[in-house]
């Protein structure tokens, strides 16, 4: 006889949202009511979509990092009879993470500021599905030895290396050579500014940099994009996901982005993933891992797209990258510098307070001041990443433009 008792839902916190991947997770969630539930949800200051939310989908637990907003929400949530409660500040990020009853956090707060909570889910053991790639790039060690020690999943949701994950063998073990590992080859769009003339580039406004040709992001993620330092840190985190040495990392600028990456192996195979640029896909992969679900994504029309096109690194375009490349054969704290410098390079180009040609410049000098830095525990990855933040901060006020 059939087992008449139904499967548990299997219970999801989602940090970050209100952001796009929060909102793209919660939109797989919502075709699937069978198989999953929101736990809890969490956001900085964002308390009308969060209050949206919670009605919507009835979590557990909702969280606010600024507690004035908590403090409004919890009020607003108990005049609409809602039972979710809500929690404060960054502790309560970390609570819902870690808690005993979540089954799987989707890590999707951006920067330095997701660290805490990821690496709250990794020690206890969760599924996580992860998404802010500063938890790796900050303390890729620190990151990856918890998920050993806890035996937690770590699923990545970068469409990059959710589709590298998809390539490797099953159970791949983290040891390229005995899987016969000799290459993984990170796509990129190229951004907006790809064939633009590098004399304009000074005069870049924030919303060109924010206008992405082919995927809808959040400012700070699209500018990353524009300067490819999005992908310099991807380099990073795929060194410490799959255990690979940066000369064995190459970014292949791929403009249709329809193959989201590849890996080459030892007898000249290249195997790839393709889809069309939804990031409902990685979510959906992780979600339900390893079995496939529907996400809600179109079908991919390769006869519509016609053709697929492949370019080098600009090197010179993007400096970024090659900043990124050298922090990661640096070592040590350079990694989290580069990260902490970024984002403030990228919060005043986005304030209009320096022009978008100096955020490498920014960067460069950020980690030439800040090269004797730690990373040998949580503490001091903060430390450095305060510290990094102030010299960068002092490097902008240097390079400031005049209003």
């Amino acid at each position: 006889m059939p087992d008449p008792t139904p499967p548990r839902l299997q219970r999801v916190t989602v940090l970050g949202a209100t952001g796009s991947i929060g909102m793209s997770t919660l939109d797989v969630l919502a075709r699937h009511p069978d198989r999953f539930e929101a736990f809890a949800l969490t956001a900085q200051v964002q308390v009308e979509r969060l209050f949206e939310l919670c009605l919507r989908f009835s979590p557990r637990f909702a969280v606010l990092v600024d507690s004035a907003a908590a403090s409004d929400l919890r009020q607003r949530l108990k005049a609409a009879g809602s039972a979710t409660e809500v929690l404060a500040g960054a502790g309560a990020l970390v609570e819902v993470a870690a808690h005993p009853d979540t089954d799987a956090v989707m890590a999707a707060i951006v920067g330095a500021a997701g660290l805490a909570p990821a690496l709250a889910a990794a020690r206890a053991g969760k599924r996580v599905l992860l998404a802010n790639k500063e938890a790796l790039v900050l303390s890729g060690r620190l990151f990856m030895q918890a998920v050993a020690a806890s035996g937690a999943q770590l699923l990545p949701i970068d469409s990059e290396h959710n589709a590298v994950f998809q390539a490797l063998p099953q159970g791949y073990t983290r040891d390229p050579q005995r899987c016969g590992v000799r290459r993984i080859l990170l796509t990129a769009s190229g951004g907006p500014f790809r064939e633009r003339s590098l004399e304009s580039l000074a005069n870049v406004t924030p919303d060109e940099a924010c206008a992405h040709p082919n995927w809808v992001m959040g400012r700070k993620i699209s500018v990353d994009s524009a300067t490819m330092m999005n992908k310099g840190l991807e380099v990073i985190e795929a060194h410490w996901l799959f255990a690979v040495p940066p000369e064995a990392i190459e970014v292949v600028v791929h403009p249709q982005s329809v193959i989201h990456s590849m890996v080459e192996y030892a007898d000249g195979s290249v195997l790839a993933q393709l889809g069309n640029p939804d990031m409902r896909t990685p979510i959906a992969h992780a979600l339900a891992y390893p079995e496939r679900i529907d996400a809600g994504v179109r079908p991919l029309d390769l006869f519509e797209i016609g053709r697929l096109n492949f370019e080098r690194p600009d090197f010179v375009r993007f400096p970024c990258l090659a900043l990124a490349y050298d922090a990661l054969r640096e070592g040590g704290a350079a990694a989290a510098v580069l990260n902490a410098a970024n984002e403030e390079a990228v919060a005043a180009f986005l304030d209009r307070r320096v022009g978008f040609t100096r955020i490498p410049d920014i960067i460069a000098a950020t980690l030439e001041r800040a090269c004797d830095l730690s990373v040998d525990c949580i503490e001091a990855i903060l430390d450095a990443d305060a510290r990094a933040r102030e010299i960068a901060r002092s490097e902008i006020l240097a390079r400031q433009t005049t209003p």
